[in-house]
């Protein structure tokens, strides 16, 4: 890989010229502003389709008009079933110009998950894929409100007028149906409504635990927060970024389909994972910049190491979400070389990412810690020290502070941090500290210098006869075993002792399960109340993931009780 030719330092030099002061825009603005310079250049690049910033200002337009004349407004929340289509940000910064919502929804949702986020949205009208990886989404309308073609939600979703499709080549076409395309064929959109602060997305967490949260971000929030990454990773001109991270989560939305258009860049999105697919796009398109998520990453790496491929254009690469595997960033140095490395931490809540290491930062930084909170440039907070978000952990029981490098529960607080849930005091209760700041469930510490990092979640700690256990602590032991490359510990039930923990093993290449060396091996490192009981074996692909790569552990608790029943 060959190295950016001008350092990190000078490269935000030119942004800050560029960018000399904070504008507050709507997306479909600060899309009709980068238009305004790069019109010309390609800004989607997919399988089905490459489209310049004009062409995709322009389907934005028409889908506007064509949303307006089924009655759509100002206000209203429209719900979004698609994957990373092109479409994806022609839908985006259709609602944008209208001042609508957007609710991009999971497309791996079934049937109930997808009512559910309809209702509690109130969704007025849904743009939906017909078919999706063998996914009968239209099917999924028949079930929950028959006859949705002409009735619209009907009894069962009475607030639902309206639902639009996406044809994605992957089924028949239905009849009687309101396409996108030809909701399309309508003269375009001049005048924009909406204003920065309004709600330009609601997310609903997929969450590691609970019921799914509204998650409401305006348009200012989003676009600091892109800002604060093409800032912070030193974005040059013409920035090109691949991924196949969907875009309906933060991570998707706003370190991707937001940040190139800031350098006049490219997204190279793919429909869905794949390491010969990923490192394919890279080659094929020139990418100089990757999102992963570190199960990604290890995929990329080992299809690096068995086939020859031209990926000399990469200069930048973001592996983030969680705590990473140990050995993760020696062996990307290995692979990549000078490519700039970095990794971070965020949620849907705190806008993305807010804490990143920096390109020019020692190596070692990325290995023990999750980044440094972001300065965000002229997008941050003067007050702040022009950062969008703060942290500070707290105990996790009793609520206290914590000195620096005491590892607590997170807290966050900021303009880049949601002061509420959408309609959802009880949510808010439970959040929300009485002084404003946000409890982010996730355990780690944040030292003098402001360096975060990352010990795991709140909820998955456990006592074994009556000491807590952090899961995290444990994963780290067992991940040194020369046999093991990554482990979840989940607590399971136990009459005797309150619960004891079960580790999920990935094994390294070739080796095989000796579970009674491998706690052992552990019993040697850990007190004794932090040795887990039992040691299972997983696949990489049979471990359960939230879109940004977090474990789900509660269903690898599930999993362990059956298993061991």
């Amino acid at each position: 890989m060959t190295a950016h030719p001008l350092p990190p330092a000078r490269r935000r030099e030119l942004l800050e010229e560029r960018f000399p002061a904070w504008t507050p825009r709507t997306l479909s603005g600060a899309l009709d502003h980068a238009c305004a310079e790069f019109a010309d250049r390609p800004f989607v690049l997919t399988d089905r389709a490459q489209w310049t910033y004009a062409e995709v200002a322009e389907r934005s337009r028409r889908l506007a008009a064509g949303l307006a004349g089924l009655g759509v407004r100002a206000g209203d929340h429209v719900g979004v079933v698609l994957a990373n289509f092109a479409e994806f940000p022609v839908v985006t910064h259709a609602l944008s110009r209208l001042g609508v919502t957007a609710v991009p929804i999971n497309f791996l949702n079934r049937t109930a998950e997808l009512g559910f986020v309809l209702r509690r949205s109130h969704a007025v009208a849904l743009v939906v894929m017909d078919s999706f990886r063998g996914t009968d989404h239209l099917a999924m309308l028949d079930e929950l409100a028959p006859g949705w073609e002409t009735a619209g939600g009907g009894e069962s979703l009475p607030e639902l007028r309206h639902v639009v499709v996406v044809e994605t080549g992957q089924a028949l076409p239905r009849k009687g149906t309101t396409t996108l395309a030809e909701l399309s064929e309508t003269e375009p959109l001049q005048d924009s409504t909406g204003d920065p602060d309004d709600a330009a997305v609601l997310l609903f967490t997929s969450g590691t635990t609970g019921e799914p949260k509204g998650v409401p971000l305006t348009h200012d929030m989003l676009l600091r927060a892109a800002f604060s990454s093409v800032f912070g990773r030193a974005f040059a001109d013409g920035h090109r970024l691949t991924f196949s991270l969907p875009m309906y989560h933060v991570y998707g939305f706003v370190e991707g389909l937001l940040t190139v258009p800031f350098v006049g860049g490219s997204l190279v999105a793919q429909l869905s994972f794949d390491a010969a697919s990923t490192v394919a796009a890279i080659e094929e398109h020139r990418c100089d910049d990757a999102l992963l998520i570190p199960t990604m990453t290890l995929a990329v790496l080992a299809e690096l190491r068995e086939s020859v491929h031209d990926v000399s254009s990469l200069t930048h690469l973001f592996s983030s979400g969680g705590v990473s595997p140990a050995g993760i960033w020696d062996a990307i140095d290995e692979v990549f070389g000078d490519v700039e490395v970095v990794t971070g931490y965020g949620q849907s809540e705190t806008t993305a990412s807010t804490t990143c290491t920096r390109p020019e930062d020692p190596p070692d930084r990325r290995r023990t810690t999750n980044g440094r909170v972001r300065d965000a440039g002229i997008a941050g907070d003067p007050a702040l020290d022009r950062r969008l978000v703060v942290y500070r952990t707290a105990d996790p029981v009793t609520g206290e502070p914590l000195e620096p490098g005491a590892v607590g529960e997170l807290l966050a607080r900021g303009p880049g941090v949601i002061t509420g849930y959408f309609e959802n005091p009880d949510a808010d209760a439970a959040t929300f500290t009485a002084d404003g700041w946000l409890r982010t469930g996730d355990l780690g510490s944040v030292d003098a210098d402001g360096w975060l990092r990352l010990a795991g979640r709140v909820k998955d700690c456990y006592r074994c006869g009556g000491e807590q256990v952090v899961p995290g602590d444990v994963e780290v032991v067992l991940a040194e075993h020369p046999g093991i490359t990554t482990a979840l510990v989940v607590p399971l039930p136990d009459e005797r002792m309150g619960e004891v923990g079960v580790a999920w093993v990935v094994l390294a290449p070739g080796a095989e399960l000796d579970a009674a060396e491998v706690l052992a091996f552990a019993a040697q490192r850990l007190a004794r109340y932090k040795v887990p009981r039992h040691v299972l074996a997983i696949h990489p692909d049979q471990i359960p993931l939230t879109p940004s790569g977090r474990p789900r552990k509660f269903l690898l608790a599930e999993r362990a009780k059956q298993t061991l029943a």
